[in-house]
């Protein structure tokens, strides 16, 4: 990753966020907690500030956790239509906080909620950005079998993302092994794309890592919890784990 460039540009002038549900869940069991929610758009709108086009993709876990004994021994797509409805859900808690912060938010869902959503149409997400808008993609893929993983590496190519920002909870990017269950577990500041594979190294899902190593998008993951590692990396700064071809 290079250093910010001499007139002080961020080296990404276009980012795709990907976040987990969890990260707005806070301390709480499941569910949203409005603190974390704020504090998330804070930091994303620190990062528009700064002229950076930002995409974000959420998951639905935060919510879907509440769920799960409802669903279990449930059709796999009746699950996973759940799962997408829970993503719209915390879209629209992301979008609120933003626009609260006087960021001009869309939020494009894959599937139909006219009532509360634009629909997911990629020139018109590419225009909202270039007009300087966030953008949050809702509803995954639209597809069950699919996860938000997916859902961020498509996205990140359909609008010509300069990289995929996987924000992880506590954890500082990639391991050689887990760490919570190998004290031996060493953490690798860069690898390549196909070294990931080779190893087995969980990145994202397995379909989502193929993507974007076909579509040769880097990929950093890193801790969400510091409230300045986007700003960071987009300063050229290393920061967690990048993968790249």
């Amino acid at each position: 990753m290079s250093n910010e460039t001499a007139n002080g540009k961020p080296v990404y002038g276009r980012i795709l966020l990907k976040l987990s549900g969890e990260a707005l869940m806070g301390a709480l069991e499941y569910g949203t907690d409005p603190g974390r929610v704020q504090a998330v758009a804070h930091e994303i709108a620190t990062v528009h500030a700064r002229g950076v086009e930002v995409a974000v993709v959420v998951g639905g876990g935060n919510i879907y956790r509440g769920l799960e004994a409802a669903a279990r021994g449930m059709d796999r797509a009746t699950g996973d239509y759940m799962g997408m409805l829970a993503t719209v859900l915390n879209a629209l808690a992301l979008q609120d906080a933003l626009e609260k912060a006087a960021i001009p938010t869309r939020v494009q869902s894959a599937i139909t909620i006219s009532e509360v959503a634009e629909p997911y149409i990629r020139r018109r997400a590419v225009r909202h950005l270039e007009k300087g808008r966030v953008v949050i993609f809702a509803a995954g893929t639209g597809n069950p079998f699919f996860t938000t993983d997916t859902a961020a590496a498509l996205r990140a190519a359909e609008v010509h993302a300069e990289v995929v920002l996987m924000a992880k909870n506590g954890i500082e990017g990639v391991y050689s092994a887990d760490p919570a269950r190998d004290p031996t577990a060493q953490f690798l500041p860069e690898l390549t794309h196909r070294e990931a594979l080779t190893q087995g190294l969980e990145v994202m899902d397995a379909t989502a890592f193929a993507l974007c190593m076909d579509n040769n998008l880097p990929i950093v993951v890193f801790n969400m919890a510091d409230g300045a590692n986007i700003n960071r990396i987009l300063s050229g700064e290393r920061v967690g784990t990048l993968v790249k071809t």
